[in-house]
């Protein structure tokens, strides 16, 4: 693969093998196996079966390879099997042009071939009598080739219907005609000759849909892979947000509307300009998608285009270009407007044409449809088509760079204009967009709601001073094995130029210790017993007497010896186990010796547990120490390579703390009854920043004002550039995100405090400060005070703010010692301090 999978795609990679080894193990002919595979809408399933047709046909260290592996794939259209198609070349770098097969009329096979993924389409088998009918010019119609294929390769053949664009086909016919085939490659169909297929897998964003196809397979066994929608929004494959423009009062007031839309959309282009010149990134180049009306009498929409046009180049402030503005309508001819050109393009075709900047559509752009550069929307149609455009908007909340942008806000949004709703339509266009299953939820509001903060000028030299400060990113990624991490860190180290050697020590540490634990074992004996019970096995003789009825067994067992290519099988196990090539580098450090000694050295290594903790807590150690010593250098590196060892931090099993670098832009949320505060470090464009704070929030904070605060950041839950601190509660490690953080002059220069307003009577209290003691223990030299803040009442009768600093090094070793809430009541009532 040319991209690397992110953990929650290497987990369903994992899973769909296994579910297949079990497929293969349970079928016999005459019932079918299915695989029901289910993730949300940019999850990246294509780039996940991708993965498994290069491992399935070049194995893995779990799994022999299979390189007469067929792969037929179905879907609803030709352009979206050309889409997939482009994608299989553009991420593998195994397969090859030439094993990847369009089939068409022409296609005339007793089989398919082996080694080779074969692409056909509802569409084409429906209305192409060619393929499904015997003729003079056809020996074989299509089904007979699957059911030859079948019966000829079994255990090879792999169905994999690409079910997720269900829905894409606006005729219900040809929705009916799709569905009725699908259901023929489940259930067989004897009256054209297909056979029941041995394995289908289903692949899918809307699994019901699928299941529903199932139901009349009764000899079929179903088996479920999920990806989980949170594991894809953490993982910054799609935007954070959707916000929604809409007119505050029923006006006429379109183009105008259009106009902003076509300003939002330029200054994408710039942001993403910049971004890309400073961060050395190949040019995002955001697309503004166009909705327009249907037809009216000889006009091909009641939209004035002309009009549109005009706003675009009023905007520009020059003239469109060819290519630069197309359409998608049914009619696949040319446009001319206002003396523009405006071509006619495929949907599957806009992402990688970037002349193209601007797309008029009507209805033909929603399920199937993949365009990350779609930024901003605008729809001329009438607010009764929220379904749809909700279907759309799930479309376009991928990444274009396929990670979240850390340092600007805005390039993590999806801007939508509708000048013809209102606030209870664009409800309903929320509602429908958080009730779609295909979709992993992402933030849908109105720009009211949804609003972007930029740094406030007046603290820049209060930005400089927290450059020291620190965060922790936990994320619902899968945990790594900590031998590959090591491995990898100290690699990309290297590769990013931030160190010399760190590879060469990981590895000499690492087979330095399994040199010394080999060695050890080859002393006790251990190492040739456990060498012989691995590469042979008794069999014993038995012998039935046909007089005596009776069987006679002989106590002179015979041994037979794996095969060498069985030892090579294990031998890729043990690599697996040991993870990023580690058996190949203690193979070629000892290449001066027999080969397949070392290889049966290697498999008895990985099997021996005591070894592998060994080597995992050295790796563990190794990984954490490297880290803290290069962290510095790594917060410096362009944002695309810092993502990398971000990741790498998020799939250790200990929270990793990092730079905490202040973005240029944040996202935040704003209600209606929101208040205006001053000093705050973030602030909205020409107006005074608000917030909603509850009663604890905003006293405190009145508090901290009237003792000399300069500056404050409201801390808001579960964004990704918010402060978050780890803690343990009931088994798990979660971030905790305090509420405040407060800015004041010291006599050393800028003092940052963390402070958390925090209900008594709440059931994490305790586990949440044992987190903030545990922080302090670490960080405390870079933060001032670190506050738990409960409001109770004091001798005078009257309720106050009562702090426990748990930076002071007595409290933190006080509280770092407690199991229960009420120990923290008696650590409160003795250490904690008002500042009335």
């Amino acid at each position: 693969m040319r991209s690397q999978l992110f953990s929650f795609q290497e987990a369903a990679l994992s899973e769909l093998h296994a579910k297949i080894k079990s497929a293969h193990a349970d079928w016999h002919e005459g019932e079918s196996q299915a695989i029901c595979f289910s993730a949300p809408t940019g999850s990246g399933k294509t780039i996940i079966m991708t993965a498994l047709f290069e491992e399935i046909w070049y194995g893995t260290g779990e799994a022999f390879e299979d390189p007469d592996a067929i792969f037929v794939w179905l879907s609803d259209s030709p352009e979206l099997n050309e889409q997939t198609r482009r994608k299989i070349e553009a991420k593998s770098d195994k397969i090859l042009v030439r094993n990847v097969v369009m089939v068409d009329g022409t296609y005339d096979r007793e089989h398919f071939a082996r080694g080779k993924i074969y692409f056909l389409n509802t569409q084409k088998i429906g209305s192409d009598k060619l393929l499904t009918q015997h003729s003079d010019a056809r020996t074989y119609t299509i089904w007979e080739t699957l059911t030859n294929t079948a019966k000829r390769y079994p255990e090879h053949l792999y169905i994999i219907i690409d079910e997720a664009h269900r829905g894409s086909l606006t005729n219900g016919k040809a929705s009916g005609v799709a569905r009725s085939i699908m259901q023929k490659f489940i259930l067989g169909s004897p009256d054209d000759g297909l056979s029941i297929l041995p394995l289908v897998i289903g692949m899918t964003a809307t699994p019901q849909r699928f299941l529903t196809l199932l139901e009349k397979a009764d000899k079929t066994v179903v088996r479920k892979v999920a990806v989980s929608p949170a594991d894809v929004r953490d993982s910054g494959l799609l935007k954070d947000r959707v916000i929604i423009r809409y007119p505050d009062i029923a006006i006429n007031a379109d183009i105008t509307m259009f106009s902003e839309a076509a300003k939002n959309w330029q200054e994408k282009c710039r942001q993403w300009e910049n971004y890309c010149r400073e961060e050395n990134e190949r040019l995002v180049r955001p697309v503004l998608v166009v909705q327009v009306e249907d037809a009216a009498g000889k006009d091909i929409t009641r939209t004035d285009i002309g009009s549109c046009i005009d706003a675009l180049e009023s905007v520009l402030g020059r003239k469109l270009k060819k290519g630069e503005v197309t359409h998608t309508f049914d009619s696949p001819r040319p446009l001319t407007v206002r003396g523009l050109d405006i071509p006619y393009v495929e949907p599957s075709r806009i992402e990688d044409d970037e002349d193209i900047g601007v797309v008029f559509f009507k209805m033909n752009l929603s399920t199937g449809w993949d365009c990350p550069r779609a930024e901003t929307m605008m729809s001329f149609r009438s607010a009764q088509d929220f379904t749809y455009i909700a279907q759309l908007l799930g479309r376009m909340i991928r990444t274009p760079l396929a990670r979240r942008i850390a340092v600007r806000a805005e390039l993590n949004d999806v801007s939508l204009y509708l000048p013809f709703y209102n606030e209870n339509t664009v409800e309903a266009v929320i509602k429908a967009l958080n009730e779609n299953e295909a979709i992993a939820p992402t933030e849908t509001g109105s720009n009211r709601e949804l609003v972007t903060l930029k740094r406030n000028d007046s603290f820049a030299d209060i930005f400089a001073a927290a450059e020291k400060l620190v965060t922790y990113r936990l994320d619902s990624v899968r945990k790594q094995p900590s031998i590959k991490l090591y491995v990898l860190l100290s690699k990309m180290l290297e590769i990013d130029r931030i160190s010399h050697g760190t590879k060469e020590d990981a590895l000499r540490t690492l087979i330095g210790i399994m040199d010394e634990h080999l060695e050890k074992l080859k002393e006790s004996g251990e190492y040739d017993r456990r060498v012989a019970k691995m590469t042979g096995f008794a069999v014993g003789v038995a012998t039935y007497e046909y007089g005596e009825q009776s069987f006679t067994v002989n106590p002179e067992t015979q041994r037979m010896e794996l095969s060498p290519f069985d030892i090579r099988h294990h031998f890729d196990q043990a690599g697996r186990l040991f993870g990023e090539g580690l058996h190949l580098e203690y193979w070629r450090r000892h290449s001066k010796e027999d080969s397949s000694e070392i290889k049966l050295s290697i498999i008895v290594m990985a099997n021996d547990t005591d070894l592998m903790e060994k080597l995992t807590k050295l790796s563990e150690d190794g990984f954490y120490k490297t880290y803290h010593k290069y962290n510095e250098a790594i917060s410096n590196l362009p944002e695309h390579r810092r993502n990398f060892y971000d990741r790498l931090i998020g799939a250790s099993a200990k929270p990793v703390s990092v730079p905490w670098k202040f973005p240029l832009s944040i996202d935040f949320n704003v209600s209606e009854c929101a208040e205006t505060y001053d000093k705050h470090l973030y602030l909205p464009e020409g107006t005074p920043f608000t917030a909603n704070l509850n009663p604890w929030e905003n006293d405190v904070l009145r508090e901290e004002m009237d003792n000399g605060a300069i500056a404050w950041l409201r801390n808001l839950d579960r964004k990704k550039w918010a402060l978050a601190i780890p803690y343990e509660i009931n088994g798990s490690t979660l971030p905790m995100y305090p509420d405040l953080l407060i800015v004041r002059m010291g006599d050393h220069g800028y003092v940052f405090d963390i402070l958390e307003p925090h209900d008594a009577s709440r059931k994490d209290n305790y586990p949440k400060a044992v987190g903030l003691a545990r922080f302090a223990e670490e960080h405390a030299h870079i933060y001032g005070r670190i506050e738990l803040i409960r409001k109770q009442k004091a001798p005078d009768g009257k309720e106050h703010f009562f702090r426990l600093n748990i930076a002071n090094v007595l409290v933190r070793k006080k509280v770092k010692a407690i199991h229960s809430n009420q120990e923290l009541d008696l650590i409160f009532e003795e250490y904690a301090e008002r500042k009335d």
